[in-house]
């Protein structure tokens, strides 16, 4: 007789087909005011004024910021780096990153309410669509309207306010690596070359997409950042929140009427907090990922109190030992270390930029021939040198071969002089008596020094090649 395992049907009976993927519903943000709007404004205001207005910034002939990638140069008001100096870039980069750890662990996601690019230019999206499309019980009822000449006219008006908000901010992006002074004029004349006229076109499709059409969901499934938050976040951390305890139960009542004796807290359950979030999240639910910490909740519903004659903070900044009533630690050894390595780093960063050399030399050996001989008999080996003069002005330099006394360079003259940021390459040649050469393989160094200032000087490595020793 053989064994079976029994099987037992466990399927509910009302079982339902659930899709793997919900439709994406539409969020229409409510307009507000308050103090954290307030700071947003000027916030944005700054930044706007930085990134557009850094790009027209004139640093004597040049742009003050340009990054010059067919010369290979990237200008950065006095300073002039060269592909060489690219570990900066690394370096601050990873400063930027410390700097994100310790203001999560410190405040949460103020980044990404008040600085973040995507949030920013969202910010200026749905203003466009409120001018446009009326508030937000208007854009609603327009968007379930029939389409007629109305609704075509504000909807035209807005991708057009949409499409001019990103060609100005691709043309600003594009403008730190061409001249942006000719690239503008040069766009609306059409006399424009390929390539910037594709990265013109990209930006400005990336940045009509992303704040246009994408807004939240960018944040939700293409950044990172929200999804690791809550590795970087602590009890003491501070976090946009409402408060349960002084809130339950929700309810509505009349302006006056104590809500202790109807068995209610302060939260009227006007969803405010709901309707002004750009991500569409109820902050009553408790942290969420979806939150971007840009208090829009926090200014809805301290306006609410107002009306109410309740006091503020029923959504606030706060921490969770401070809301289960505890006491919240700002000094914590996790936010301390984070600061001692961004001030030790930035440090570091601010060092090495102020000890950059402004000349730079490049050695290489002439591949053509290993050595030769030459008249008299010494040995010749033949250099290729490369000087970049990376300060503002004018320079004469001194060439000078460091490895032997008996070293003996070849050069057409005795000072070299370079425009600001100009380059120079030209051939050496270096003799030397086989006589006093130890080996087949002697290492020699290259200086180059300002006339004008010992200080500027540069130094390169190379080596003096001849016969086997006899």
């Amino acid at each position: 007789m053989s064994k079976k395992i029994p099987v037992k049907n466990v399927t509910p009976g009302d079982a339902q087909a659930v899709e793997l993927y919900a439709k994406r519903e539409k969020i229409h943000p409510r307009s507000y005011t308050g103090l954290f709007h307030k700071i947003r404004l000027l916030g944005v205001g700054f930044l706007f004024l930085l990134y557009f207005g850094t790009a027209w910034l004139q640093w004597g002939d040049r742009q003050a910021v340009l990054f010059d990638l067919p010369a290979r140069q990237f200008h950065v008001f006095s300073a002039t780096f060269q592909p060489e100096d690219f570990f900066l870039l690394s370096f601050l980069l990873i400063i930027c990153a410390f700097g994100l750890f310790f203001i999560t662990v410190f405040a949460g996601r103020v980044w990404c309410g008040y600085t973040c690019p995507q949030t920013v230019w969202t910010w200026i999206f749905m203003w466009a669509e409120k001018v446009t499309e009326g508030e937000r019980n208007a854009r609603i009822k327009l968007d379930k309207a029939p389409m007629d000449a109305n609704k075509l006219a504000r909807r035209s008006a807005k991708h057009s306010i949409w499409l001019v908000v990103s060609l100005v901010t691709a043309l600003t992006f594009v403008g730190y690596f061409t001249p942006i002074r000719q690239l503008v004029p040069d766009t609306f004349t059409l006399d424009i070359d390929g390539w910037t006229l594709f990265w013109v076109f990209f930006f400005t499709m990336a940045t009509y997409i992303n704040a246009g059409w994408m807004r939240e969901q960018v944040c939700f499934y293409m950044c990172p950042y929200g999804r690791f938050q809550s590795v970087m976040f602590d009890k003491d951390t501070l976090i946009i929140a409402y408060d349960p305890r002084r809130g339950e139960a929700r309810g509505a009542r009349k302006k006056g009427v104590d809500p202790a004796e109807e068995g209610l807290g302060d939260c009227i359950d006007c969803t405010m907090c709901v309707q002004v979030c750009p991500t569409g999240i109820d902050i009553r639910d408790g942290l969420q990922y979806e939150c971007i910490g840009c208090a829009a909740c926090v200014d809805a519903c301290d306006d609410i109190m107002d009306k109410m004659d309740y006091p503020r903070g029923l959504i606030s900044y706060t921490t969770e030992h401070n809301l289960s009533g505890e006491k919240t630690h700002m000094l914590r050894p996790r936010l301390l270390g984070y600061g001692a390595l961004l001030v030790i780093m930035m440090g570091l960063f601010a060092a090495t930029v102020t000890s950059l050399s402004k000349v730079s030399l490049d050695v290489a050996r002439d591949r053509n021939v290993l050595f030769r001989e030459a008249n008299g008999g010494n040995i010749e080996n033949v250099y290729i040198i490369r000087i970049f003069n990376k300060s503002q002005e004018p320079r004469s330099f001194m060439l000078s071969v460091e490895g032997h006394p008996e070293l003996r360079m070849n050069l057409q003259a005795d000072r070299l002089s370079l425009d600001a940021n100009e380059h120079l390459q030209l051939p050496v040649n270096v003799q030397l008596d086989p006589q006093f050469m130890s080996s087949t393989n002697m290492p020699v160094e290259f200086r180059i020094t300002a006339v004008d200032d010992p200080d500027i000087t540069a130094e390169a490595e190379s080596r003096f090649m001849g016969p086997r020793l006899r």
